[in-house]
């Protein structure tokens, strides 16, 4: 496993403690005003991650995460990152890339851990900083 790999999931961890928190405290200040547990259990969490993810990666590049491993996540042509590749590296990342990451273990991380698939779809590489 590559160093920046290594990085990259514990940035990951990192940005699941603070979603998972906010998650829990906004839970409990909806007081289960939704009554299908489908809400709280799968679409609750997921929205809370995405948008976190969205904003933070809108705004500087990074989450906090990311801030904390010395990585930043670029668009591979230079130019800032638009809400399609956030959009997309995100979607991409929670549903085909467990797939991919399955079905060829050996050439998910790519040369240097960089760019994954769904970073390649999106148009994106991360960065040491």
């Amino acid at each position: 496993m590559h160093s920046i790999t290594k990085k990259r999931f514990k940035a990951y961890l990192i940005d699941l403690a603070v979603s998972t928190t906010v998650t829990l405290i906004t839970e409990s200040l909806l007081e289960k005003k939704f009554k299908s547990d489908v809400y709280y259990n799968l679409v609750h969490p997921t929205l809370i991650l995405w948008s976190l993810e969205y904003a933070q990666l809108k705004c500087g590049g990074q989450t906090l995460g990311y801030r904390q491993a010395g990585l930043k996540l670029d668009s591979s042509n230079g130019a800032n990152l638009s809400n399609n590749q956030i959009i997309k590296r995100m979607a991409y990342r929670d549903t085909v890339g467990g797939f991919i990451y399955l079905q060829n273990r050996a050439q998910f991380e790519g040369a240097d851990g960089s760019r994954f698939p769904y970073d390649h779809s999106a148009g994106v590489r991360v960065k040491e900083v």
